[in-house]
């Protein structure tokens, strides 16, 4: 299942109407998201264009997505130690290093916004330990975490923000970096798919052959 674009808290959407799709995915038995987005870089290795593979992020939004009445989905208190997997994560790093391709690891702050960041602001999310910031992804990881989706995330870095001289950004700035810098994590994506198939479906081959009657009991 893929999305066409997300729906995001800064349009005036609910939280609920944000994370709606990835319930709408746990229904359907997806246990596997992938998420990506533009963000703005504080770490001072990162160059525009850059990808950073999300390690962990810093929820700065102004209200929960888990907030209200629990889904069955999960636990109230669901654990977030691993929100990104470290499988996946290794995975990408395999296929960026077969591929030649640089990527970055780091972690991402999301923000309401609709503003892009001041330049104190920047420094702030800097000093909170972030490396990328922007205004979506973190709502839908945490849901699908409750879900018991595991998720890889990557981050394209379509502007830089937190330095000495500040730069000034433009929204079509934004949208033509990460349009160059889109067939690289379109690259990284369809090979993951390819190889994590491989993957489940050697799995579920070696569980046939070691346990043929277990699947009928579940």
């Amino acid at each position: 299942m893929a999305m066409k674009g997300r729906f995001h808290f800064y349009e005036g959407y609910s939280m609920k109407e944000v994370t709606f799709p990835v319930r709408v995915m746990y229904e359907l038995g997806i246990k596997t998201l992938f998420v990506s987005n533009a963000a703005g870089g504080m770490n001072p290795g990162f160059k525009i264009g850059d990808l950073m593979i999300i390690t962990d992020h810093i929820n700065l939004f102004p209200e929960h997505p888990l907030r209200g009445k629990n889904f069955p989905t999960g636990p109230r208190f669901p654990d977030m130690h691993e929100t990104y997997s470290r499988n996946l994560i290794q995975l990408a790093a395999d296929i960026a290093r077969d591929k030649d391709i640089r990527i970055n690891y780091g972690i991402y702050v999301g923000v309401q916004g609709p503003t892009f960041e001041t330049p104190a602001e920047y420094k702030m999310y800097r000093g909170f330990g972030g490396d990328a910031v922007g205004m979506s992804t973190v709502p839908e990881v945490i849901v699908a975490h409750h879900c018991g989706i595991r998720t890889f995330g990557i981050s394209v870095i379509t502007d830089l923000g937190g330095f000495d001289v500040p730069v000034e950004v433009s929204h079509e700035e934004v949208q033509q970096a990460a349009n160059k810098a889109q067939p690289l994590m379109t690259t990284i994506m369809r090979e993951m798919i390819i190889r994590n198939e491989s993957i489940e479906h050697s799995k579920t081959e070696k569980f046939n052959t070691d346990h043929p009657t277990d699947i009928f009991k579940k």
